[in-house]
């Protein structure tokens, strides 16, 4: 992180959840069992995936990509979130919350990438069946995830180093629970805030926007040709391999456009907070739970997997116990 300017300001102090002093254990334990139902989620995920062979396929391996993306987006907020929830010093270090910027929005566009190719994988799948193997080859779906991590990287560090760039003065209170653009902005000061504002703003939104649009120019055409299917059957097989994806999509956007285009005008701090929060901890709950239940493969793999594990165990435990006896 060169060339950061801290002249101003050493620290920042991370208003968090102060605004709830009577809600606070109740929301560490709450926000607690969600991450770590998250990580366990998208452990599970990764640990089928890789412990079955018949899902050594594209869509799986996009699948991994995607929890370790949200493991490690999670990984960026929420313990900080968590200890700030019972503590009472809330200071942050002026590298510590920029780390925090460049590693949240990394992973969170590396996130959007990665929905935009599994999107793409299942246009090929459908559309394309016979060009698939050719499209998708492991090489082709290696190069997909790392542009996809890059293009997050590069998106992490354009917007960390564009707003650390700004000077910094006045009140040192950012009123979030993380190092966010907008509460940053608030303590700028300088003729260039709203050229900077503007400017990352836009950059955000085409981003977001380009994976959006790209999602939906890959459904239009998955449709239409899942309407061409002559038998019901066929119709809803060919729409069950996008249905897990789908909703993901459809949660991940919807929550982040409730969070990053609410019209402007007086909110509350409070509200304000609790709102960040369906993005920053919610979304990545639903994830491995929608991956869960609406894929029925990775379900059954699932079941097969750990389940036989748990019950073979069991059993090589009474068995020694009944040799003993």
């Amino acid at each position: 992180m060169l060339g950061l300017n801290h002249t101003s300001m050493s620290e920042f102090i991370l208003v968090s959840f102060s605004a709830f002093p009577h809600l606070q254990l109740m929301l560490f334990l709450l926000f607690l069992l969600m991450y770590l139902f998250t990580l366990l989620g998208n452990l599970l995920i990764m640990a089928t995936v890789w412990s079955e062979r018949s899902l050594h396929t594209p869509m799986y391996l996009f699948l991994c990509a995607l929890s370790v993306s949200e493991i490690l987006y999670t990984v960026a907020i929420i313990p900080r979130m968590l200890a700030d929830l019972l503590s009472t010093q809330h200071s942050i270090a002026f590298l510590a919350c920029a780390s925090q910027m460049f590693f949240s929005f990394s992973f969170g566009f590396t996130h959007s990438f990665l929905l935009t190719v599994m999107g793409y994988d299942r246009y090929v799948a459908i559309c394309h069946p016979l060009c698939y193997k050719v499209l998708m080859s492991p090489r082709g779906c290696t190069c997909l995830v790392g542009c996809s991590w890059a293009g997050g990287s590069v998106m992490g560090m354009v917007v960390t180093m564009t707003i650390f760039q700004l000077t910094f003065c006045g009140s040192h209170e950012i009123q979030h629970f993380l190092c966010h653009v907008p509460p940053l902005l608030k303590l700028a000061c300088g003729n260039n805030v709203p050229a900077v504002a503007l400017g990352v703003g836009l950059v955000c939104i085409m981003a977001l926007l380009g994976c959006f649009l790209l999602i939906l120019l890959s459904y239009t055409f998955i449709v239409a040709d899942i309407l061409k299917i002559p038998s019901a059957e066929g119709r809803n097989k060919a729409f069950s391999t996008c249905a897990s994806h789908l909703i993901v999509v459809i949660v991940h956007y919807g929550f982040a456009s409730v969070m990053y285009l609410k019209p402007k005008g007086p909110h509350s701090q409070e509200g304000d907070t609790l709102m960040a929060t369906t993005y920053t901890v919610l979304t990545p709950f639903l994830s491995p739970i929608i991956f869960s239940l609406r894929n029925k493969e990775l379900k059954v793999a699932m079941k097969r997997t750990f389940l036989s594990k748990l019950f073979l165990r069991h059993l090589s435990g009474w068995c020694g116990s009944a040799d003993r006896i």
